[in-house]
């Protein structure tokens, strides 16, 4: 791990780190005040469709596409063509999205039919009025992916990951303010709008850097440029890609909108905990090593040996977090949701529920991780299209999968049918090992073997098993207390555990964190 990408990797990890922990804060008041009751169901499905928009264009479509021209012509030194592709590709961004936004405006009710046909009545409603407050939000935020792509380029990745924080912070204040005995169904409307609010700081935080870094950016539509058309190019394979990804999430909320009232909020409340080492630890490693990637091919060998390197390293950075993060889930799930969101309408009750979904994302949570990666590989090598070959595979799979543990299984085994929403989690890990398996067996054929020694992979699993059976100790023998006291003492015990056994069987990550965060 050098320094330089260790850096980086802190920063992104960072930003990421601010952006997830204030997204926790704005969960747990929202559970505080909607609990798993219809609104916070109608809520979190709305959320999620306009959402759709900027999770297709702005995060992932938008990077592989954008970065991989523009950071290379940054580091070849032309810059000014590089601010003329920037400004380009917003323009086009602005238009795309202002239409697909008036669009999604329309036909929203056909949306709640394809998104979530189990809605009906008030709920249905509900859900119709809070999708169209949050889709120009939506918009907002695909133009902050754009910010996001010009900053990572220019190696500024803090401010571009952390922006999301005064959006997060918008919608808190907005409960804290409005939130006081007002009927859920109205405080859901005023917190969809203090959302879009929210969503245009998050643009305006990260504009006046991207003016500064990029002088010479002017905001026109611009096709005649081989940059530009190459960028659009990129941007068709991946972003139908990033949809079929996308569709698998939306997969999942059709199916649980089918189950008993409060699995559509239980699942996003456990895929709000899953996602966190995904994006804090998948997503910074990626984010980071993407731009160095995209400038680093050129002709072989030494650009297969070059990113091999880099690959493994930023693979082994992955499972050495997200390892014992899935087994947490796993053993330790009901205690980190506890302390997450048990409070007001949420009862201890829902937290057990919520550790059945959350321990099902585990089955997966390392393959999606490590998924990210080899994707990232992928759209450095200018190759969008595998990734969404595999991606539609992974799609069909958590189709079909997904169905049959979320909606007959439970009634195969005789269980209360809320608890299909774990099967769905579940299924989803499965598919995404699938995925991630061929994403490295075709890169392997391409630029050489890739991939986690097993010996390393035993050696993690090993020190999370010792960890997590010392800390299921501590949670049996503390006594009655406040769900944070007993994460802080159980999860700490854990890590400790985790942190010496690996020390011990000499994985190498543990002394190089160690040296890296002594440096700061």
């Amino acid at each position: 791990m050098s320094e330089s990408r260790a850096r980086n990797s802190f920063f992104v990890a960072f930003g990421i780190l601010c952006s997830r922990i204030a997204g926790l804060i704005r969960q747990r008041v929202f559970s505080h005040y909607f609990g798993l009751t219809a609104p916070a169901d109608a809520f979190m499905a709305a959320f999620r469709i306009p959402n759709f928009l900027n999770n297709l264009f702005g995060e992932g479509a938008l990077s592989a596409s954008f970065i991989p021209v523009y950071a290379s012509l940054v580091a070849r030194g032309e810059r000014a063509e590089a601010d003329r592709v920037a400004g380009a590709v917003a323009s086009l961004l602005a238009l795309a999205v202002s239409l697909i936004v008036l669009a999604g405006v329309v036909a929203t009710p056909l949306l709640i039919d394809a998104i979530a046909p189990g809605f009906t009545g008030e709920t249905r409603e509900l859900t119709i009025v809070l999708v169209r407050i949050l889709f120009p939000g939506a918009g907002l935020m695909v133009m902050s992916a754009w910010c996001l792509g010009v900053l990572n380029s220019h190696h500024r990745f803090f401010v571009s990951y952390a922006a999301s924080v005064v959006w997060n912070a918008a919608m808190i204040a907005t409960l804290v303010l409005f939130g006081g005995g007002r009927a859920l169904p109205q405080l859901a409307r005023i917190l969809a709008w203090g959302s879009v609010v929210g969503s245009g700081l998050m643009f305006l935080v990260q504009l006046p850097i991207v003016m500064k870094l990029a002088p010479d950016l002017r905001f026109a539509v611009d096709t005649a440029s081989a940059h530009v058309r190459s960028v659009v190019r990129n941007f068709g394979p991946v972003f139908v890609s990033r949809g079929v990804v996308q569709l698998s999430g939306y997969i999942d909320t059709l199916i649980a909108s089918l189950l008993p009232t409060g699995a559509v909020a239980a699942l996003l409340n456990a895929q709000t905990i899953g996602l966190l080492p995904v994006s804090l630890f998948g997503m910074s490693v990626s984010a980071a090593e993407l731009p160095a990637m995209s400038s680093a091919v050129g002709a072989e060998p030494q650009a297969a040996l070059a990113l091999r390197g880099r690959l493994d390293s930023g693979l082994r950075q992955i499972a050495f977090f997200v390892i014992p993060s899935a087994m947490a889930f796993l053993a330790l799930g009901d205690v980190i949701a506890a302390a997450l969101f048990q409070t007001g309408r949420f009862t201890h009750e829902d937290a057990i529920y919520v550790w059945a979904i959350l321990a099902g994302s585990a089955v997966g949570l390392l393959a999606s991780t490590l998924g990210r990666l080899y994707s990232s590989t992928y759209y450095a090598l200018r190759d969008t299209r595998t990734p969404l070959n595999y991606a539609v595979i992974r799609v069909i799979l958590t189709t079909v999968l997904g169905y049959l543990c979320a909606i007959p299984l439970p009634h195969w085994l005789g269980l209360n049918p809320m608890w299909g929403a774990a099967g769905l989690t579940s299924s989803a890990g499965v598919a995404g090992w699938v995925e991630m398996f061929l994403l490295r067996s075709s890169l392997n054929r391409r630029i050489g073997r890739t991939g986690l020694a097993p010996s390393f992979v035993a050696a993690l699993w090993s020190a999370a098993a010792l960890g997590a059976a010392v800390g299921w100790g501590v949670k049996l023998g503390m006594p009655s207390a406040h769900p944070i006291v007993t994460a802080i003492a159980v999860l700490g015990a854990y890590g400790v555990v985790f942190v010496g056994v690996a020390f011990v069987l000499r994985v190498p990550e543990v002394r190089m964190v160690r040296r890296f965060l002594l440096r700061r």
